[in-house]
């Protein structure tokens, strides 16, 4: 054999040795990537644009950490409910579904959470009562979800407005919110800006004058109490009293952030909602955010103190048809660890459920970097007392959360406003509503 030919017959074993390699490799990478677990997370879009971004980094990091591939799905804060009811038809999905409420009308479609808890309370101490009654259920005494931040709804008003008609501080309670709008609009032309339709921060608004008037939907055992006495009629009148003297009629029109939008744009002086609107403010229009002032939520009446409900009550549920059900409860787990910094990328929107994961948040509040003046965010240091969960009375049940998602509160706060009912009716066929929606989960 010549010296070609040898050097030609050395060449063609090179490249079969090489290729054999490369399919070698190629099938070994396959075979890996086939038995890799994969996390599937569906959850609401956070209201602060920097947030997702970080936290699908951290997920794809603790990914690599765990060999697993994690897949996130983002859908609108409306439309959460609708694809978690799609998947729950399905019996299929995602492994973890991330509501911006408690999941309670889900407990039946969830592991019980209990071993989750138990597994952070070694690092950051017992559960807080916050995320126990937010996702509790009392009747099988398991927990449906696993909570980990929540957001409080204190009220935001334009300082410079309400100085005008003798109130620097802002309305304190009630009577001096519906006094102070009627000549805010009747002087300045400016109307009041809470939320009163069917959306998230209309619901949290409106529930949280309900409450705060005495008009309770159901007890702690779930039954009904709701037109049970004066007081919903009362906070009904209240509601009409307040839209015909303040408001405008964009109140009832708005959808999602519609109270957001009117504040940036100073067309109102106040409204209630999560500090993501202040944020935005900050971010977009810094004149705009150093004339908005925080204040926690009116004193209430009839005997009720400082109270409004959380805006937001994050919470995780981990399906009982998930793939990867041990995935995801370890996921959930270790995401407590990085509370801290979600904080801070949520310009402290997330409030922790576990005070030990932010510990100086009181001297954040205190001094902030982004407000002016820096001391801005200092009124929400009681925040946790002033914010009982949604369902209080009680937890919150299936029954309670029915409400809440379908929009009944709404619905029938804006009969009244539009003059299709009176107060005395919509409170009436309110309670009959929430009476099937209570015997229905009863039963």
């Amino acid at each position: 054999m010549s010296a070609v030919t040898r050097r030609l017959v050395t060449r063609r074993g090179f490249i079969k040795r090489a290729a054999a390699s490369g399919a070698a490799a190629s099938f070994l990478s396959a075979r890996a990537l086939a038995s890799q677990k994969t996390l599937r997370i569906l959850k609401w879009a956070h209201f602060v644009p920097e947030f997702d971004p970080w936290f699908e980094s951290g997920a794809k990091d603790w990914g690599r950490e765990h060999d697993t591939r994690v897949l996130i799905d983002k859908v609108p804060v409306e439309s959460i409910g609708n694809a978690a009811r799609s998947e729950v038809r399905a019996g299929k999905g995602h492994d973890i579904c991330i509501f911006p409420w408690p999941p309670a009308e889900y407990y039946q479609h969830a592991i019980d959470h209990s071993e989750i808890y138990q597994r952070v309370a070694e690092r950051y101490g017992a559960i807080p009562q916050l995320a126990h009654r937010s996702t509790f259920n009392p009747h099988n005494r398991r927990y449906f979800g696993f909570a980990d931040f929540w957001m409080p709804s204190p009220l935001h008003f334009f300082q410079d407005y309400w100085a005008q008609v003798g109130m620097p501080l802002g309305p304190v309670h009630y009577g001096a919110l519906r006094v102070g709008g009627r000549k805010l609009r009747a002087q300045l032309g400016i109307p009041s800006g809470l939320a009163f339709t069917a959306t998230l921060e209309g619901n949290v608004t409106l529930h949280t004058i309900l409450y705060a008037h005495r008009a309770w939907l159901l007890d702690g055992d779930g039954s009904v109490l709701f037109n049970k006495n004066v007081f919903a009629f009362e906070a009904l009148k209240y509601l009409q009293v307040l839209y015909e003297e303040s408001g405008t009629p964009e109140q009832l029109t708005w959808g999602p952030s519609g109270n957001v939008r009117a504040m940036l744009a100073r067309k109102t002086s106040s409204t209630t909602n999560a500090i993501s609107l202040l944020r935005a403010a900050e971010r977009q229009e810094p004149l705009v955010a150093s004339k908005i002032r925080l204040q926690p939520p009116p004193v209430g009446t009839a005997g009720m103190g400082v109270t409004a409900l959380p805006h937001v009550t994050n919470c995780s549920v981990v399906w009982n048809f998930a793939r990867n059900p041990d995935g995801a409860s370890r996921f959930l787990v270790d995401l407590m660890d990085r509370s801290r910094r979600g904080y801070e990328i949520s310009a402290g929107c997330n409030f922790p459920i576990y005070p030990k994961t932010v510990p100086d948040l009181v001297v954040r509040l205190s001094k902030d970097a982004a407000a002016d003046p820096s001391y801005k965010y200092v009124e929400l240091k009681d925040a946790l007392h002033w914010t009982p969960n949604l369902g209080v009375p009680g937890f919150a049940t299936p029954a309670y959360m029915e409400i809440f998602n379908s929009s009944l509160v709404p619905r029938m706060v804006q009969s009244v406003l539009r003059g299709e009912r009176e107060p005395a009716d919509a409170a009436a066929i309110a309670a009959t509503e929430m009476q099937r929606i209570a015997e229905k989960w009863r039963e």
